[in-house]
């Protein structure tokens, strides 16, 4: 008898992406100059050879694991995966120290993922600063401490358990904040330096993450943040989901996933766009001009100016819409106004035509 269906589900999920890393990093050995190892060409193709040996030129693919259902049972799947393809596979958990115990729950969980045969397996203790709120500021110490971890290990991939109900929920946080298109287009299945992270669960409900611990007797912790209303994506998660259902119908988790899907192809569209376009509305100095700009639709013309002011050295976190849009009237509504503040210490003006945007 076969697996669980949930158990099988994951599998595949992951199985999946680790044939898009192995074929990859094969690709990347070629075009490197050196030849890549036959069961790395051929897993790359699809091919399934049986239990593999560890192999030192195999791709390292890590997993990020809190010790919750979703990360647990995507480790559990990296680990049964790993054993057939060429690849080898470790996984970090990234202790934040905001609650009791979290010293010796890190050490638990690394130890549980080294007794599924990855390696290494590492807990990483980190310190969460204030800057953005808690929840943001909780998300930047652990992704620092992924990427320092990626780095050290040489992985070509960290894996992360978000599921469809984490990018519904993404979906509607971006919604709140009106920040446009590319916020209600929610997490990508890869992101990060060179695609790092791979998100193998966006497709899958949370539901079927726990079923799979469930049957493969997995222990699972539950945080709990995640329960506590302090925290806007707790609130989101707990109440206002769950109200939406209630009023609209099932579907709702599913709806506003296809709503992330639909809304990454039109944002990757515009910003293709956009990247053509800022060459077209710069003259012979780089400067851009304001005629040029004005020009151009508004959706392509405010891409534009948001990668001038990333360019200048505005943190792309602390960028909002508002900020844009008041650049953007510099463009569109110019009544002499004076230079607009942007985060980073860059201001925006116009000077004889031209859109000057510059460390202040």
């Amino acid at each position: 008898m076969g697996p669980h269906p949930a158990v099988a589900a994951i599998r595949l999920a992951v199985r999946r992406v680790l044939h898009d890393v192995i074929a990859e990093h094969a690709e990347q050995t070629e075009r490197a100059g050196r030849a890549p190892h036959p069961e790395l060409a051929r897993a790359g193709a699809g091919s399934r050879s049986g239990t593999l040996p560890d192999r030192p030129g195999a791709p390292l693919v890590l997993v990020a694991c809190s010790g919750g259902a979703d990360s647990m049972a995507l480790a559990s799947a990296l680990a049964f995966e790993a054993r057939k393809l060429p690849v080898r596979a470790g996984g970090i958990t990234v202790d934040h120290g905001l609650q009791d115990g979290s010293d010796s729950r890190a050490v638990e969980v690394a130890a549980r993922l080294a007794a599924m045969d990855l390696g290494p397996a590492e807990a990483v203790a980190v310190h969460v600063g204030r800057e953005g709120g808690p929840e943001a500021a909780a998300r930047d110490a652990r992704y620092a401490a992924l990427d320092a971890a990626a780095e050290r290990h040489g992985a070509a991939a960290v894996l992360l358990g978000h599921t469809r109900d984490d990018q519904a929920e993404t979906v509607l946080l971006g919604l709140a904040r009106g920040s446009g298109i590319r916020s209600l287009s929610g997490m990508a299945a890869a992101s990060g330096p060179a695609g790092r992270y791979r998100r193998p669960f966006l497709q899958l409900d949370r539901q079927t993450a726990r079923t799979a611990c469930l049957a493969q007797s997995l222990p699972v912790w539950d945080d709990p943040h995640n329960i506590d209303p302090a925290y806007t994506r707790s609130r989101l998660r707990h109440e206002g989901l769950p109200a939406l259902e209630k009023a609209l119908g099932k579907g709702v988790v599913e709806a506003l996933a296809r709503t992330a899907q639909l809304s990454r192809d039109d944002a990757d569209a515009l910003d293709t766009w956009a990247a053509a376009a800022d060459r077209d509305v710069r003259d012979d100095a780089g400067r851009l001009e304001c005629a040029k700009l004005y020009a151009l639709p508004p959706a392509v013309r405010r891409r534009v100016l948001r990668r001038a002011a990333i360019e200048a050295g505005s943190p792309a976190g602390s960028l909002f819409a508002r900020h844009i849009e008041e650049v953007d009237r510099l463009v569109t509504g110019w009544r002499g106004q004076q230079a607009i503040n942007l985060p980073g210490r860059v201001e925006a003006l116009r000077q004889g035509g031209r859109l000057v945007i510059r460390q202040s």
